[in-house]
């Protein structure tokens, strides 16, 4: 996006330098200036109404609709509570409550969760911390809106994630259940049935035989395992439960998948220098700067969105269990497709998601109905492979475990052999839905459940002392400016800081169009560009009164001025620019925060300093035929010249 800018803003300097003509604008050129203007005002507008403290209500499920029903309980839940909201509407898939405290809107939201989410009940909706901007609607139907600000300047939200470690050892357990037994198989190890208890492995052998072959198989292939064997009736029982280190290596190896993984989620959110910190040992805090939508936010933080594929148990126990809800059989679990058919599957995990290397959202090419493309990685398409051939006319189960519950997507019976890599899930998805499990899935799963355990607004980080310095260091800096170039430069020095204040107004319009985030270094960043684009000022007045010091005459000092200094100007600006691109490419926090601003201000430098300016000089003096002087200030000449007959720099 960046980049397309920088390409039109160059071929409009080149355009704009090409049409030049002998200090006359057409009426086309004044027509673009001022559509520039109009522009800068409309998107520089919304940064000046300030944000309203809100709460926003979405569905995180697709039985849980957010409507005109869901509107009124809002209103309801806010009544009773005593909360009076200065705007609750629905607008699009969510309802938002505008409050004008912080105060207000905490209790709003203890109070719509309260009625949304009764106590004991499923979650449907998530009610998150909002902040609203309070542009008035015309502005907002324009799509202007105000730049986001980094933590350092307004803050964002703050959530504290809980990772359970338990279910993280639970799931490592899981998987060497697996390994051990294809472990066995390999090494024709005959055993009475293979099981988890609990955080340990049981493995059931007949033979004290079988159990030296079960034991050396652990101890050379599976080192983070200890085993102790105990008889057991007519059997031997061997359990085998993971090394302390181990289980310490599992943790800390889930935290920081979980960090990886959040992420790479955050970045398929769009939110700008996200802060992903590890606290402890088992828990995350998240920031996130600048954040608009934070009820999706919250509710993308807040799923596991793991993918597990398991086959259908096909006995006559289980059929039975399915239709009566019976008692499951021994190494199958119960779940639910999603119009509440019981679907009895095998604990054994063919693939999770691990496996796969892409997950985009699609629709299916007969029926047209929102599904979900999914492609494996080398192990993956190998093992689905294998499996599909071997269990043809059997049912292979697709289930998403998220927040903890499992979930049939689909179940569809194995028509043939499937191979290369590709898999297709469905499971009457709406659109949204599709796109949410998509990116869950493909910004990797968690190694372990997560639960955000506290969920606050934050200030800036800085303190209000540094962001009034800030915003001081820019204004302070425009206003000394600006007062010299009028004293030295007089009406001349009068359009450059008319110049330098269009060039500010079109930064901020052109960082609220892109919606970058501002930093306290951007901040530095639009200082530095009023310096640069002054400095680009005084090269065009300073070419003029050379001019003129040679005897040339004002039109034609003007004219010759402006067309001398270009070129300066422009391989100046450029060389600059590089810099604030290779800043771009290859930083990375404030120091891209810098950048940004950086490139588009000395992009808007360029139109403002050249072009705007020259637009007033030229609808001051161009149409002047006669011109005997220009207001410019004192052209010095060195002691003993004669000033030229046709030159006059008085002022």
């Amino acid at each position: 996006m960046l980049g397309r800018v920088l390409c039109y803003f160059v071929v409009l300097f080149f355009f704009f330098e090409a049409a030049a003509i002998m200090n006359r604008y057409p009426v086309w050129k004044f027509a673009i200036i001022v559509i520039a203007l109009l522009l800068g005002v409309v998107y520089t507008l919304p940064n000046f109404f300030g944000e309203a403290p809100a709460v926003q209500v979405s569905s995180s499920k697709m039985t849980s609709k957010v409507d005109a029903a869901t509107l009124a309980r809002v209103e309801d839940a806010l009544k009773v509570a005593n909360v009076a909201p200065s705007a609750v509407s629905l607008e699009g898939a969510s309802i938002k409550a505008r409050f004008e405290s912080t105060e207000q809107q905490l209790k709003a939201k203890d109070a719509i969760q309260k009625a949304l989410i009764p106590e004991g009940t499923e979650n449907g909706y998530v009610v998150a911390l909002n902040l609203l901007s309070r542009s008035p609607a015309w502005l907002t139907s324009l799509h202007a809106a105000p730049m986001y600000l980094g933590l350092d300047l307004r803050g964002g939200v703050h959530f504290m994630l809980q990772v359970d470690m338990k279910a993280a050892l639970t799931q490592k357990t899981d998987s060497l259940v697996g390994d051990i037994r294809t472990a066995l198989r390999e090494k024709d190890v005959r055993h009475g049935g293979i099981a988890r208890n609990g955080q340990s492995i049981e493995v059931r052998v007949r033979d004290q035989a079988q159990l030296n072959a079960a034991r050396r198989v652990l101890a050379d292939q599976f080192t983070d395992l200890q085993a102790l064997d105990a008889a057991d009736g007519g059997e031997f029982k061997l359990t085998a439960t993971i090394k302390p280190e181990a289980a310490r290596r599992v943790q800390e190896q889930a935290l920081k998948q979980n960090i990886t993984t959040l992420h790479n989620r955050i970045n398929e959110l769009g939110v700008a220098e996200p802060v992903i910190q590890q606290q402890g040992l088992d828990r995350i805090v998240v920031q996130l700067p600048g954040v608009q939508d934070t009820a999706k936010a919250k509710d993308i933080l807040g799923r596991t969105a793991t993918l597990e594929v398991r086959l259908v148990d096909e006995s006559s126990e289980a059929r039975s269990a399915e239709q009566t809800n019976g008692l499951v059989p021994f190494g199958s679990e119960r779940y639910l497709e999603r119009n509440g058919q019981s679907v009895i599957v095998k604990k054994q995990v063919i693939l999770t998601g691990d496996n796969l290397t892409d997950a985009q959202p699609g629709f299916d090419n007969q029926t047209q109905e929102p599904v979900v493309n999914l492609s494996l990685d080398g192990k993956g398409a190998r093992i689905f492979k294998d499996v599909t051939r071997e269990n043809i006319g059997k049912r292979m189960a697709i289930l998403l475990f998220e927040k903890g519950k499992g979930e049939v997507v689909t179940a569809p019976v194995i028509r043939s052999e499937i191979g290369g890599g590709r898999v297709q899930i469905s499971g009457r998805m709406t659109t949204s839905e599709a796109n949410d499990t998509a990116l869950l899935l493909r910004a990797g799963s968690l190694a372990a459940p997560m639960e955000i355990i506290e969920e606050r607004t934050i200030g800036p980080s800085l303190g209000a002392e540094n962001i009034a310095k800030g915003f001081n260091s820019v204004t302070w800096g425009f206003v000394v400016i600006a007062a010299f170039m009028c004293i030295y430069y007089m009406v001349f020095g009068l359009f450059s800081s008319i110049s330098l204040a269009v060039n500010l107004l079109l930064l901020v319009a052109a960082l609220s169009m892109l919606q970058a985030t501002l930093t306290l270094p951007g901040m530095a960043a639009m200082a530095l560009a009023l310096g640069m684009a002054i400095d680009s000022n005084v090269l065009i007045n300073e070419r003029v009164r050379e001019e003129l010091r040679l005897g040339a005459s004002p039109q034609t000092a003007i004219h010759a001025g402006y067309d001398r200094a270009w070129a300066t100007i422009l391989d100046s600006n450029i060389t600059t620019l590089i810099a604030g691109v290779a800043l771009l490419a290859f930083g990375s926090g404030p120091v891209r925060g810098f950048a940004v601003v950086h490139c588009l201000g000395i992009l808007t430098s360029m139109f403002s300093a050249v072009f705007f300016s020259r637009g007033l000089v030229n609808l001051w003096y161009g149409r002047q035929k006669k011109l005997k002087s220009v207001s410019i200030g004192t052209v010095w000449r060195p002691e003993g010249t004669a000033v030229p007959a046709k030159s006059e720099d008085k002022a």
